[in-house]
Formats: structure tokens, sequence, C-alpha cells
């Protein structure tokens, strides 16, 4: 395939930015992406179009785009961390009332006294169908942002639909059979196949999908799964440490969507919506901090394909964040010394992240220099930031005025002229000097007047 000069596949964008969803659902690293390999296998084994496969192929990669959606409020119900609640959640069977109620009451305010844990796990008898909203909160937003993506009605059909079981037990909907969509059907099936590979094994994973069969999925398609039992090479590759080449090659050849820059734009920001959904303290940080970066680095000149690629990187500056429990980030407190240490991470994740994408590499410097200072005592790589990218510098600019003129768990936001104040006392060994003028410089145009 000749792809245009500005554009990539669309494929390697969202199978780099996949990971990210899932540290955010608790799941190992290329969980998105063998759950892709998994169900275009069974795809294949069932003889599936070329056009239903290249939407299944998208919604396979991003069944998770609404899983930050929910994680605020499921740390809140838990009381524990969400990363690691998810994470269990998805080797229980809920459909079982007795596992569903082993996995509450496992989880529930692990660090609490023995009666703190008893009164949070009484409280979810009194709490409603907590399970449906959580699973409506995740696939509805998800649905939604692969619209923002332009991506077919059948992929977010299928995004929306993920959790519904052959037998009509799942959520958000319990439609039963042949109504839950065909696309759903397999990506329900490709992910906790992987789960359970993942975590114990092909006999168990394949065990699993038996057991299930009928209850949860589909039986023609668990019988399509076990077709591959003999395939010893395809099992054996679903464990290798890199496998964006193979996802690239299964999908459909004469219909592989393309990247360009306008596309990007929106990739961009529909993962800022994902970023910023994951706490009720982030909404609109993302979209803030890009509004401040890109007006300041217009008062400093910035060319127009400058301007663009610092306004993706400053959409796309938290994306680390996903992989940070919500215990910690919506913690109304001081943090801990070890829970500062998790936060300080974030910055690499999101580097690491960016630096897949061909396209993004270039802004993973610039994105994951956020936190970075002058003087050289920042985080992640505690470089004087003096030695990053000029967009390193103006976005550790954007992010603070943003932060601060933002509510947060342990303070409502600042007015305007107290966040300058305090960022004034922070130019030079912290805030470039440079990029500071230019942000007063530009907030004229855009903080209305009081």
């Amino acid at each position: 395939m000749l792809l245009a000069p500005d554009s990539i596949p669309l494929s390697e964008v969202i199978s780099a930015l996949s990971s990210a969803l899932d540290i955010t659902e608790g799941q190992p690293e290329g969980h998105a992406v063998r759950s892709c390999l998994l169900g275009m296998r069974v795809a294949c084994e069932i003889g599936l179009g070329a056009e239903e496969r290249s939407h299944l192929f998208y919604a396979l990669l991003l069944k998770d785009l609404g899983c930050s959606s929910n994680a605020a409020r499921t740390c809140a119900l838990f009381a524990a961390d969400d990363l690691q609640v998810k994470r269990t959640w998805k080797t229980t069977d809920w459909s079982n009332s007795w596992e569903a109620f082993l996995h509450v009451a496992r989880n529930a305010e692990q660090n609490g006294s023995p009666l703190a844990r008893a009164r949070r796990v009484l409280s979810f008898a009194f709490a409603g169908p907590v399970g449906t909203e959580l699973v409506q909160t995740r696939c509805e937003r998800g649905a939604d942002i692969a619209r923002m993506l332009e991506l077919a009605e059948s992929t977010a059909d299928a995004i929306r639909a993920l959790d519904e079981h052959w037998d009509g037990g799942g959520k958000p909907d319990g439609i039963r059979g042949n109504d839950i969509p065909l696309l759903a059907r397999i990506a329900s099936l490709a992910q906790t196949t992987d789960i359970f590979l993942t975590a114990y094994g092909q006999e168990a994973a394949l065990a699993v999908a038996r057991e299930r069969a009928g209850r949860w999925f589909d039986p023609e398609l668990v019988r399509a799964l076990e077709t591959t039992r003999t395939d010893t090479s395809f099992w054996a590759r679903l464990h290798a440490p890199d496998l964006r080449a193979d996802v690239a090659a299964v999908e459909p050849a004469d219909r592989v969507l393309v990247a360009d820059d306008a596309r990007l734009d929106r990739i961009a920001e529909a993962f800022a919506r994902v970023i910023d959904f994951k706490s009720p303290y982030t909404f609109r940080h993302s979209e803030g901090v890009a509004e401040y970066a890109v007006a300041t680095a217009r008062v400093l000149g910035f060319a127009p394909g400058e301007l663009r690629d610092l306004r993706r990187a400053a959409l796309l500056h938290d994306i680390g964040k996903l992989g940070v429990s919500n215990c910690i980030l919506d913690k109304p407190g001081r943090l801990t010394d070890a829970e500062m240490e998790v936060v300080r991470r974030h910055p690499r994740y999101t580097e690491s992240i960016l630096a897949r994408v061909a396209r993004f590499r270039d802004l993973a410097v610039v994105a994951g220099g956020h936190h970075e200072r002058m003087d050289g005592r920042g985080y992640h790589r505690g470089v004087p930031a003096g030695t990053l990218p000029a967009g390193a510098r103006i976005l550790a600019v954007a992010d603070v005025c943003e932060a601060l003129s933002a509510a947060r768990p342990y303070r409502d936001g600042l007015p305007m002229d107290e966040v300058l104040r305090i960022m004034r006392n922070e130019v030079g060994p912290g805030l470039c000097p440079e990029s500071f003028a230019a942000l007063e410089a530009a907030l004229p145009s855009l903080v209305p007047a009081e």
C-alpha cells in the first residue's frame, strides 16, 4: 500500500496507544493487541468477510476506550486501588452471585480494619445496580470516542456491547444470543481468552471458554476458537514481547485505514478525553494545557507545523497517568513518598507510549518533559530543562497554569492573578522565564475579563 507523505497506517498508532488502555484496565501490556490477534483468528475461522473483519479489527484494539470513565467510581465504591479491582474482576465470573460477592469481599477497603471492610462489603447490598452502572459508563463512553475517531458504527456497537452475555446475563442491556452484535461476541470471547491465557496458560484459557460457552459466549465462536488448539505456533507467538507487526498483518489488506494529519489530530483529541475521564479533577485538563501551550508558542513565533505538534504533545502529555490509581490521583490529603514515586513515573510512561508511533516520536520527549525543571530537579529524567526542546519548557509552564487554575481534591481552583503570582516565584529555578513571559502575554486573549 502506497501512503501519502503525511500518512501512516492507523493500526500503527492505535496498537501503540492501546497499551495505555491495557494499564488502565489493570491488564499486562499488550492485552488489546493479543485480544486483537485472537479475535481476528476466530473471525477467519468462521469466514467473516473483509469489511466486517476491518470493523472488528478496530473494535478489538479499542474495546477498552471507555475504561477510564469508571475508574474514579470504582475506586470510591471499593475504597481500593481501581487498577487492582479491575484486574481481579476480569478473572471473576461476575454473573455468578457467589463469585461476585467473593470479589467484593477480597477487594473492598483492603487497608481498612475488619469492621471497616465488613461495612464496605455490606454497603454494596444497598448500592443498587452498581455493576450495570460501571459497565454502562465504560461502554457508552467507549462507543462515543470510537465515533469521535470516525470509525464504523459497527465498531462502536461492538465496543458498547462488549460485556453482554449469550444467555442474557451480561451488561448493560441484558440482551442475549444473536441480538448481541457478532463483533461484540467475538471481542468478548477474545478478551477473556487473553486474560486467562496470560494469567494461567493456553489450556486454562480454552477451558474457561468451553465452560462459559452457552452462558457468556456464543457456542459457535467457542468451537471456532477450539479449532486453533493444535496451532502451536499461533499460541506461542502470542507470548512475543512485540506483536505490532503481527497485528498489522491481520488487518484486511484491501481495507487498511490510514491516519493523515487530520486523523492524527482527532486521535490526540480522543485520547485526551480518555485521559481526562480518569478523574473528575482533570476534566478538560489536557485540552486546557493544549490551549495554553499553543497560545504561548504562538507568541514565541512557532511555525504552524510546530504548533500542531505541540498541541498533540499537550493533549497526550498525561497518557502515562492512566496507569496511576485513582486512590492516588483523587487523594484529598498529602501523598506519601511511595505514592509520589508512582506519580513521578507517569511522564516516563507517556514518553514510552508515544515513542512507539513513528509520527509521535518527536512529541514523546516534549510530552514526557512536562514535569522537568530548569534547575534539573524535576522528573522523570531530572535533567536541566534547558537541555530539553523548547516545547517541553512551554508544556511545563502550560501544565502548571492549568493545574493551579482548576479544582483539585485538596483545594478549589485559583483565580488567574493568584496563579501567576505563584508561578512567578518558580520562574528561573523551576519554570522557563521566556515561556512564562510568553504565557503572560498570551493570557488576555484566553482568559475572560473578570
